[in-house]
């Protein structure tokens, strides 16, 4: 299975690179965005049902993009870290960090989307409250905590690859 794994990524290393910077900008990105420009733009709508359906349908639509963008990330760390080789350099233990550090952010990720699902039925029952109430750590905890993490990872796999 290693054999395979190093001859894939040595025929196709350009590719899994790509995916796997691709991937990590467009689910990192694509929080920093929704933090940074969206959700400060959400909070100057008044109604707030209007701005409830917005905010969840906005993250709703950044959630299920990014899905495929995690599996893709998570199958091309995988061939990397095999087919580069890294085992027994000074290097290795960085993997290990990336490793953790994506982890987390899949749980945490996975956390949040359940969040918002739950809080999508209780909208769609008129229970705002109950709704603002789960998605409501969304925005100011768990969402900087994939952005700050993301950052480090994408950091630590740049030290990973060299200058």
């Amino acid at each position: 299975m290693k054999e395979t794994m190093v001859t894939i990524f040595a025929e196709y290393a350009a590719i899994i690179v790509f995916l796997h910077v691709l991937s990590a900008v467009v689910w990192v990105g694509g929080m920093i965005a929704i933090r940074v420009a969206v959700h400060p733009s959400l909070q100057s709508i008044e109604e707030p049902k209007i701005k409830l359906g917005k905010t969840l349908q906005i993250v709703g639509r950044l959630f299920n993009l990014v899905i495929p963008f995690i599996i893709i990330l998570i199958i091309t760390a995988v061939l990397m870290a095999i087919g580069l080789g890294f085992k027994g350099t000074d290097l290795y233990w960085l993997i290990h960090v990336k490793e953790v550090i994506w982890t987390i952010m899949v749980v945490n990720f996975t956390y949040m989307y359940i969040k918002r699902n739950k809080a999508q039925k209780l909208f769609d029952s008129n229970d705002l409250a109950g709704a603002k109430m789960n998605v409501s750590r969304l925005p100011n905890l768990l969402l900087p905590i994939n952005i700050i993490l993301g950052v480090l990872a994408i950091f630590s796999g740049v030290v990973l690859r060299g200058f």
